[in-house]
């Protein structure tokens, strides 16, 4: 069905401060019509989820449309970053697309441009730079900021936008986004909505008496200052004027807008905890009647009516339009789990002749060439710097190639993440190091809410590596020693290596970055500097996305990955001289995609199975690699499948306690000939 064609005043996207000035009525008719059109159909929406036909539920911009209709319209959509949230569906309209898009968004149908994978405002269009929201609103923040950043790096005058309310001013990320803007001198106005309740939550159980939220901009070295969001006019005049000096002088500004929330966090809020009489004085403060006086007298009221009429029957024929688009399918959903690949880089064969090489330096290997080669890329984490890393993967990078291209970053792992997702959605590749994998517990909402399911969710590509130095048997402890895989490839989305050869590393990194999807980066921190081996350029890098046969034979099927196939490559060995009993030996490499068809081939030759990793055995990624090698073949099966694995248990520190708690060479021989007999 055809979309119906917009009021030609729609066609006015953009709004310049100057033209406030210059050409007043113009600009007021503008701001006024948008302000109608998402006041409009904000409203029906509202109808169509009390009707039943739109499902779940539904947040309203009613009351904020004196912000974010000005500050739409004098954002540059053809260079700007956004990232819209509950209150700011007039944003959605002016930024790009056709009411009837944003409309199939809410009813979840065909059209949706989710694909109705997404609900009703948990979208964007990161094609044109606004990226869609999740509902962690501190952590879109420093996702913004990223994009702005790709832009500004790329050579773009851009401004990003990041909204936030009075609650979620209150999270950790958005400290983290503030500071990491400011010292990057990352030109993002960061944009409170507040309208002093967060869901039920007022602002006096929230802050402490007084607080005023812009002044804390003058912690992160930032401009800072509060507006009035009911006064549109002039609200408008305020931001053009700091949407201006934030483009100029790249520096961010922290703005908290006095807004209004007329209807409640979303429809099924019954505000029943408001004050006896507070509704009542929300609607008298209500910006869009106060606005409409100031522009009928100015325009007339014959004029305005035109305008409203027109637009009004606009909303209707759109709503219409919706109502009758079919419903989504559910075939070929998990088609859009993964990005497809690009076109592949034309990587020099370098290093040509092979160089000796311990597993540590194989990975900075790999990272000197991408940065060499490859000039979107970037490299960030913490003291990776002049410093080198903690386990010095990135020494000597910061002095090669700078710091715009390596980036030392402050003790910020999810915001560092988001940024890092920004950067990657706007057409740069960055890597991010983790100091520990632990570490990166930070950014779970980062990893895995955000970046693993961007593509799925909104269509766009995430092409971004993350680090993660892991895995104990160093006296570490608990919070340095951690095996993660399991924890995160619970999560749809993300793919992982986890190379145990310094070979394996070089092309790891290689793999890893050409790929269009976020890729976990697992390197064992006990297989830096095991020994140095030759590594040159292998044109057939991305074979490391299969498993590696390492040893032959016929009792059983051996399969296991990182530190431990050095551990396993010794008792087979031993096995082999000892009892004459010989296994097929696989390194996994790859744990997300799991491409198991050799491995599965072997099983149904050998009949038994055993899987050896480090992680616990409680949820570990053995359970996974049994389950799958298994279930197809069960009938093939000699014997019960063997997991070898860690205890259930945090990492212990002391030495001694550390070999009880790991798997270890002699407990390895020991189950196996347990389970051998």
């Amino acid at each position: 069905m055809a979309f119906p064609n917009p009021p030609a005043l729609l066609s006015q996207r953009d709004l310049r401060a100057a033209e406030l000035e210059k050409d007043p009525a113009a600009a007021l008719r503008r701001i006024y019509a948008w302000m109608h059109l998402a006041r409009t159909a904000d409203n029906r929406i509202l109808d169509l989820f009390r009707q039943g036909l739109i499902r779940g539920t539904v947040t309203g911009g009613m009351g904020n449309e004196g912000l974010i209709i000005p500050l739409a319209l004098l954002a540059d959509k053809a260079l700007d970053v956004t990232s819209f949230t509950h209150r700011d569906f007039g944003g959605h309209l002016i930024w790009s697309g056709h009411l009837c898009e944003h409309l199939n968004q809410y009813f979840a149908n065909a059209g949706s441009p989710t694909k109705a994978r997404e609900g009703n405002i948990h979208h964007g269009d990161p094609q044109n730079r606004s990226l869609p929201m999740i509902s962690h609103l501190g952590a879109m923040l420093s996702t913004v900021m990223g994009s702005t950043d790709s832009q500004r790096r790329f050579g773009r005058p851009a401004v990003g936008f990041a909204f936030f309310g009075d609650g979620s001013s209150s999270t950790g990320d958005i400290h983290e986004s503030l500071n990491l803007a400011s010292l990057l001198s990352v030109p993002v106005v960061f944009v409170i909505e507040n309208n002093r309740y967060a869901y039920s939550t007022p602002v006096s159980e929230q802050f402490a008496a007084g607080v005023e939220l812009w002044k804390r901009a003058a912690g992160y070295g930032m401009e800072g200052f509060a507006v009035d969001a009911t006064e549109v006019e002039a609200c408008a005049r305020v931001l053009g004027a700091a949407i201006d000096r934030a483009r100029e002088t790249c520096r961010p500004v922290l703005i908290e807008a006095h807004t209004l929330r007329l209807r409640g966090h979303a429809a099924y809020d019954t505000c029943d905890y408001l004050p006896p009489g507070e509704s009542d004085s929300l609607l008298a403060r209500d910006p869009l009647p106060k606005f409409r006086r100031r522009v009928a007298a100015v325009l007339g009221e014959t004029e305005l009516r035109a305008i409203e009429a027109e637009l009004d029957a606009f909303v209707e024929a759109c709503v219409a339009v919706s109502i009758g688009t079919g419903r989504p399918v559910s075939v070929g959903m998990a088609d859009d789990l993964f990005a497809p690949a690009r076109a592949q880089p034309a990587w020099r064969p370098e290093p040509a002749a092979p160089e000796p090489l311990n597993l540590a330096e194989a990975l900075n290997r790999g990272l000197r060439k991408i940065l060499t080669e490859r000039p979107e890329s970037l490299v960030l984490g913490q003291d990776i710097g002049a410093y080198g890393g903690a386990f010095k993967v990135t020494d000597g990078l910061i002095a090669d190639f700078g710091r715009p291209r390596v980036l030392n970053t402050p003790l910020a792992e999810s915001a560092c993440t988001g940024y890092a997702i920004g950067l990657a959605l706007n057409g740069h590749r960055p890597i991010e190091e983790f100091q520990f994998a632990d570490f990166s517990t930070e950014a779970v909402t980062q990893i895995t809410l955000n970046a693993a399911t961007m593509h799925f969710r909104s269509g766009a590509a995430c092409p971004l590596v993350l680090r993660l130095p892991c895995g104990g048997g160093l006296t570490f402890g608990s919070f340095h020693s951690q095996e993660l895989e399991s924890f995160f490839l619970a999560i749809p989305g993300l793919k992982a290596l986890y190379p145990s050869t310094p070979q394996d590393a070089f092309n790891a990194v290689l793999a890893a970055y050409e790929d269009n999807n976020p890729v976990l980066l697992f390197e064992h921190k006990g297989l830096y500097r095991r020994g140095k081996h030759p590594v040159a350029w292998d044109p057939n890098y991305r074979e490391v996305w299969t498993p590696r046969a390492v040893r032959t034979g016929d009792f059983a099927t051996f399969v296991t990955y990182g530190e431990m196939v050095h551990l396993a490559t010794e008792v087979c060995a031993y096995f082999a001289s000892e009892y004459e009993t010989s296994f097929d030996l696989f390194d996994l490499r790859a744990l997300a995609p799991l491409r198991l068809d050799a491995i599965k081939a072997s099983l149904v030759r050998t009949g038994r199975l055993v899987v050896l990793h480090e992680g616990r055995r409680t949820h570990g990624f053995g359970a996974e690699l049994v389950a799958r090698l298994t279930e197809e073949h069960f009938a093939s099966l000699k014997s019960a499948p063997l997991r070898i694995r860690a205890l259930a248990l945090p990492v212990p520190f002391a030495p001694e306690l550390e070999q009880g708690f790991r798997p270890t060479k002699e407990k390895l021989i020991e189950q196996l000939t347990a389970w051998i007999g």
